[in-house]
């Protein structure tokens, strides 16, 4: 059942303007003929001056315009620069994983040196792509379970704040409350994920097993694929993908899955158990977003990255009526502070008065602003050219991971260890200090901030679904009645292949107009902030059925948090499945991430489609070059995993698949 060797498939993935292009894959002997369509693939990228016509976002195009009369490149110049892209790269087919090569594969030489082939080329490349998402989400997940674990022992002045979540989530994992103190439960909580997390001897994954369904763990164990932990499955999967090792891509494509149960269970979901446990849940509330919310005259602070340890502190102490009165005394007007990215989100709703600004790929705009007088880096989706803008607008960057260094860049932050925790105030505090000197020495700097602001509500979770609708069996009526025609998870980050931020505002306007519900977390949802939708004056875009839903208060679109909070979404998924009384797998459910870029989101779609729910793109992943691999991920995992990848890069043609594809799903549950 695992795998066979049928080898055929019609894909029609990928039009430019009135022309369709069909990629038609056929086996070669050892060579698959992958240059055609990769050619054709790259005549669809995006330029800079369609992201400058066709970007929704109005501010986007005004800040473009101010960084092009300043002289200033961004992530839209270098894209360019970058054309025409590697095939080979592009094809997944180029290996350097030794220094014998490296090697890529054409009709000349349709074997690297050591004789694999596109198809272990391809698989390994991808397997590898994973294992960084999984360290990646990981890493930022290991600083929060070590700071709950630091908390509850006294080692860190943080009040545990999710005391709701640790009772809860103790109990699922069968860890002892009663009579016991919130302290030691934590404790043994934040000891259950850390072991998840790096467990070497062959044991049950504990997070896995209290919180997935039995028909999913059923059938993983049936595949052979649970993982024994996410330090393990990384290194084998580095360890198998090594010279001369694993040759065989069906062997290798098992691993992958066995690598994304670990990205679901530990680097996500663990994560965001530790996370809400030590800062408690999102509260519902509404915000202004957009670069129109910046405010003139106060000293400016940005958050950026995605460790929430930290950003925690330096929000507190910037409202600190000590630090306000000092910023006063150097002549601000207070202490401002936004989001970036998704430590943005996560100090949005959690700490309040955290203004959303825009996703990592439209960071440097916001910096080209000159409005921001510190900006505060921790992990991930940092870009390093933010200290080529920064300089030219005098604003100081702050990193505080040494994980994440910025040549340039000032740093006050955690050492390697994490052994200095009990040093997070006085950090926070330095940061605070160094944000006033900043606004103090910059006042020539000229600021233009265009004028577009929205307001959001956010803070959406299961806990207040189950709080709005005293339960989820509301929400499951509507779903049979066909007030909310499905659920989509739409998320992920952006690419520059794609026009900025315009796959996913249409592709939700469609979904919405359908009846379906949209949830959002991560960067796919700034814009989806920015321009309103998470407003309830939104509803106007929605179907009759999902209207009368929302009436009178609630969005079209549930804002959840940042990219980790996936877990919220597969937890609302959960819920209605059990609420509905069928299997995930046969919901009309979607994973939807049009302009997906990094590893990390391989993972995200990777852990929803073992969970049985289809995933949805306009960006190929990096696989073309092998017609097998290509068959595996878009047609043999339905029989393998109940799911499948769909990539269409016209994203109303895929929006379109995907209300097709939910209907199919209520049409076999006789909804109606």
């Amino acid at each position: 059942m695992y795998f066979n060797e049928k080898v055929h498939f019609h894909y029609n993935h990928c039009s430019k303007a009135n022309k369709e292009y069909r990629f038609h894959h056929h086996n070669h002997g050892e060579f698959h003929d992958y240059t055609e369509a990769v050619t054709e693939y790259r005549k669809t990228f995006a330029s800079k001056q369609d992201v400058l016509e066709h970007t929704p976002d109005p501010a986007v195009k005004a800040l473009l315009t101010h960084m092009e009369d300043k002289g200033l490149k961004t992530i839209f110049d270098r894209f360019e620069e970058q054309k025409p892209q590697c095939s080979f790269g592009l094809a997944g087919v180029c290996c350097r994983n030794c220094s014998m090569g490296p090697c890529k594969v054409t009709k000349k030489s349709p074997q690297g040196v050591c004789g694999a082939n596109a198809d272990v080329i391809v698989a390994r490349n991808l397997l590898r792509s994973l294992a960084a998402g999984v360290a990646a989400h990981g890493a930022r997940g290991r600083e929060t379970m070590l700071a709950l674990k630091a908390a509850a022992e006294g080692k860190l002045e943080i009040p545990l704040a999710g005391k709701d979540k640790i009772l809860k989530s103790a109990t699922q994992f069968g860890i002892a409350v009663d009579g016991r103190k919130l302290e030691d439960i934590a404790v043994d909580l934040a000891d259950t994920l850390l072991d998840d997390l790096s467990r070497t001897l062959p044991d049950a994954h504990k997070t896995l097993h209290a919180f997935a369904t039995p028909e999913r763990i059923k059938k993983w164990k049936e595949l052979d694929i649970l993982p024994i932990s996410a330090y393990h499955e990384v290194f084998e999967s580095l360890h198998r993908t090594s010279t001369g090792t694993d040759g065989d891509w069906r062997n290798i494509m098992k691993q992958f899955h066995r690598l994304g149960l670990a990205f679901a269970w530990t680097s996500v979901l663990a994560s965001s158990i530790a996370m809400d446990s030590l800062f408690g849940l999102p509260e519902r509330s509404t915000v202004k977003a957009n670069v129109g919310a910046m405010r003139e005259g106060y000293v400016n602070i940005a958050v950026h990255g995605h460790s929430p340890v930290l950003v925690s502190e330096i929000v507190k102490q910037g409202k600190s009526e000590e630090f306000i009165k000092l910023a006063k005394e150097h002549g601000a007007k207070g202490i401002q502070f936004y989001g970036i990215c998704c430590s943005g989100l996560s100090a949005m709703y959690r700490y309040g008065g955290v203004i959303p600004l825009s996703n990592a790929n439209g960071a440097e705009l916001v910096v080209g602003t000159g409005a921001l007088d510190l900006w505060v880096a921790d992990v991930q989706d940092v870009l390093p050219s933010i200290m080529d803008v920064a300089k030219c607008f005098k604003t100081v960057v702050v990193t505080t991971s040494d994980s994440a260094r910025l040549p340039g860049a000032e740093h006050y932050g955690y050492d390697h260890e994490h052994s200095n925790f009990h040093e997070t105030e006085s950090i926070a505090r330095k940061i605070i200090n160094r944000a006033i000197e900043s606004y103090a020495g910059r006042r020539e700097v000229p600021v233009y901030i265009p004028q577009y602001e929205a307001d959001a509500d956010i803070g959406f979770s299961l806990e207040f679904v189950l709080q709005r609708f005293g339960g989820i069996g509301k929400v499951v009526e509507a779903m049979r009645s066909g007030k909310i025609a499905g659920v989509v998870n739409l998320v992920g980050c952006n690419n520059p292949r794609v026009i900025y931020e315009k796959a996913i505002i249409e592709v939700a306007e469609k979904l919405m107009a359908n009846n379906i519900l949209v949830i959002t977390n991560g960067c796919a949802s700034f814009p989806l902030l920015k321009l309103g939708y998470c407003n309830k004056a939104a509803t106007e875009k929605a179907g009759s059925g999902l209207k009368e839903f929302l009436s009178p208060d609630l969005p079209p679109v549930w804002h959840m948090g940042e990219c980790l909070d996936n877990a919220r979404a597969s937890a609302l998924f959960r819920a209605l499945a059990d609420g509905a009384g069928y299997d995930l797998k046969d919901m009309p459910f979607a994973f939807v991430s049009p302009e997906w870029s990094n590893e990390k989101g391989l993972g995200a779609a990777l852990g929803f489609r073992l969970l049985g729910i289809n995933s949805y793109h306009s960006v190929y992943p990096p696989a073309q070059g092998s017609e097998r691999v290509m068959n595996y991920l878009f047609e043999e995992t339905k029989d393998v995993i109940d799911s499948t990848m769909v990539v269409d890069i016209d994203h109303l043609r895929l929006a379109n698949q995907i209300v097709a594809d939910l209907q199919a799903k209520r049409k076999k549950l006789n909804w109606s």
